[in-house]
């Protein structure tokens, strides 16, 4: 058997295969961009007050797509966050590939809570084919109970390592990433669960504006890839397979207006001692930050919530209970979360939705005029979601709101798997009326 063939189990009664297309807001899903995607839409149920996490991150939603819950529940708060490590609050970037196993060093857990790969191990398995960030593509399946096929490191169930997926970061990439999934997750017998997360547009919306034409050409490569899986997908439904489809996003993005170090601006208000200093930390989210308050330095929270609360360039502000409102709590340190302001405005292309957004600690960050996301502004708050299968009203349209961390209890009771202990509900009921 090759390194990178998966294991297949006993075919299961039913499956489910998830297509994730990153960063795409729906307003972009139409007949002349997206015909694939377009075209599917008109025969699935589509939900148009789908909403992602907070921050609207991809690594955060990895972890709350794998477990129906929010950051407060699996314990994953950023895409970039602090963990209080013998007595040091030290900062860490979530996509690493070896974040996740230094955090269940640290903390006890990779994941607070199971995983659809712990939970789908003993019902048919999980496979999972992802080309974005490392710490992404694993927090799908930390602990090794199915199989992780990524560029920067494969795995089999007990954490087995595969060969990595020889591909890059980009249109090609996905596209070979694409038909690697069909070839191998997609055919008769397959998993329980199979889901390709796909890096574009993502990726591209990062490095060009909104709405551009290399944006524009990106967009139609990426659903061109979400196509061929729907074409697989209806040669197993045709082969007399129970299948339930979800094509989706993870967030949506917004055109940056402007770049805030939060940072400095708190070592200029006397709040936070250094650069390198770690009684305060505020780590960029893309239009958001969250802020760590080192317990030592307790006295500073009420200078630091007027300081907050008092800038021009901020949103939105949360801290203590107030956490909760968007499925994080004040645990680990987390004092703060910003969301930075953001307006309807247009951009150079007439798309609207602009932001704000913090300087990252590590790396380049993203030119103002691209695409960011991270924050509470209605774009990047807008991902796509359709569904077909069994609970789901084929031109079904539901304008009540549905949450990424839905997506995880839906699919297990298409697969007649108890979920308990999850934020979210199956959406099923919701499906079959395309009603509120």
């Amino acid at each position: 058997m090759a390194r990178s063939e998966i294991i297949l189990l006993p075919m299961a009664k039913r499956r489910v295969v998830v297509v994730v297309l990153d960063g795409l807001r729906r307003d972009f899903v139409d007949a002349v961009g997206t015909p694939a995607l377009h075209r599917q839409a008109g025969r699935a149920c589509r939900f148009m007050a789908h909403r992602s996490v907070f921050p609207s991150a991809t690594r955060v939603v990895s972890a709350s797509f794998a477990t129906g819950c929010y950051p407060a529940g699996h314990g994953l708060q950023g895409n970039a966050m602090a963990l209080l490590e013998a007595g040091r609050l030290v900062a860490h970037d979530v996509g690493l590939p070896g974040f996740l196993a230094h955090k269940r060093a640290v903390t006890g857990h990779a994941l607070a809570v199971p995983t659809l790969a712990e939970r789908l191990a003993p019902h048919g398995g999980a496979v999972v084919f992802s080309n974005v960030s490392p710490g992404a593509a694993y927090a799908h399946d930390p602990d090794g109970f199915g199989h992780v096929f990524h560029r920067a490191g494969s795995f089999g169930p007990g954490r087995v390592p595969l060969d990595p997926l020889p591909v890059r970061l980009n249109s090609a990439g996905d596209r070979e990433t694409t038909e690697r999934f069909i070839a191998t997750a997609l055919q008769p017998g397959g998993p329980a669960l199979s889901l390709l997360w796909c890096g574009e547009p993502d990726h591209i919306q990062h490095n060009t504006p909104l709405g551009s034409p290399l944006h524009r050409q990106v967009l139609a490569e990426a659903d061109h890839n979400a196509g061929l899986v729907i074409d697989a997908v209806d040669r197993l439904r045709t082969a007399g397979e129970d299948v339930l489809l979800v094509v989706c996003s993870d967030h949506g993005h917004e055109t940056v207006s402007g770049i805030i170090d939060v940072e400095a601006k708190l070592i200029a208000a006397g709040l936070k001692s250094s650069p390198d200093s770690e009684d305060v930390l505020a780590l960029s989210n893309g239009t958001s930050t969250l802020v760590y308050l080192h317990p030592d330095r307790e006295s500073l929270r009420p200078a630091l919530a007027d300081f907050l609360r008092s800038r021009d360039w901020a949103g939105v502000v949360l801290d203590g209970a107030d956490l909760s409102t968007v499925g994080q709590a004040a645990t680990n340190a987390l004092a703060f979360a910003v969301s930075f302001r953001a307006e309807e405005r247009a951009n150079e292309y007439d798309i609207p939705g602009c932001a704000l957004a913090g300087k990252p600690r590590w790396g380049d960050g993203v030119p103002v005029g691209c695409g960011q996301h991270g924050g509470l502004a209605a774009y990047e708050q807008a991902p796509f979601l359709i569904i077909t299968g069994d609970g789901f009203e084929a031109g079904g349209v539901c304008q009540s709101e549905s949450r990424i961390v839905d997506l995880a209890p839906t699919i297990l009771h298409h697969l007649g798997v108890e979920a308990v202990a999850l934020d979210g509900r199956p959406l099923q009921q919701q499906g079959k009326s395309g009603l509120p």
